[in-house]
């Protein structure tokens, strides 16, 4: 069953899709070493973790496990080997890059620093992104909700089901003592135009090219 869907979604799609959340961790992690603040959805797990004192990657994993029962009742053609790889994986990728930023740079002092980190990190996280996304071989629990809602309602456009999530996001992420700042407002509305360059100009030629997708 296994060998079947892999050949039906071919192991290049995969390789990226998991090299993507890879970069994804990797750019989380930057957006947190800035001190500057996360997406909303990161930054109300991190935000939550830190209150009731379970590790970053274990808080996602059991967030990102409620959420994907709602995606298999709701939205189960929206899965895939990302879903799983990015629901249960993510936290520790980031964790993991978190660490040895830590241990090897440390955390940026001056604001001019922590603005340049947390641009880096939007550059990467925008990167893996485009990765993850782009061969669509599953949605991740929490970006599936959006796209559930808007399958059942499209007369309301995807992006203010998006936006209406990230606001609740940001605002638990607030009420429990998160940051909200400067990386949360790029995170939320400066990703899409970088994800989109990816797009076009990374992911689609690594992917639209060649039999190996067929």
């Amino acid at each position: 069953m296994l060998t079947g869907y892999f050949k039906k979604i071919g192991m290049r799609r995969f390789a990226v899709m998991t090299i993507g959340n890879v970069f994804l961790g990797m750019g989380i992690s930057i957006f947190k070493l800035s001190g500057l603040g996360n997406d909303p959805f990161s930054g109300m797990v991190m935000a939550l973790s830190d209150r009731t004192g379970i590790t970053y990657a274990l808080f996602l994993v059991m967030v990102n496990a409620v959420l994907f029962l709602y995606e298999i009742a709701a939205g189960r053609k929206l899965i895939g080997a990302g879903t799983l790889i990015n629901a249960f994986l993510l936290g520790y990728i980031a964790t993991f890059f978190y660490d040895i930023w830590l241990t090897f740079i440390g955390t940026p002092e001056q604001m001019i620093q922590r603005v340049i980190t947390v641009l880096t990190g939007v550059i990467i996280t925008s990167f893996g992104v485009s990765l993850y996304q782009y061969p669509n071989v599953g949605v991740a629990p929490y970006d599936s909700i959006s796209l559930i809602w808007c399958g059942k309602k499209p007369h309301v456009p995807y992006f203010w089901y998006r936006i209406s999530t990230d606001t609740f996001c940001a605002l638990i992420c607030w009420l429990s003592g998160g940051i909200i700042g400067l990386g949360t407002l790029l995170a939320a509305f400066g990703l899409g135009p970088i994800v989109q360059f990816f797009n076009v100009h990374v992911s689609s030629r690594i992917l639209d090219t060649g039999s190996v997708l067929q």
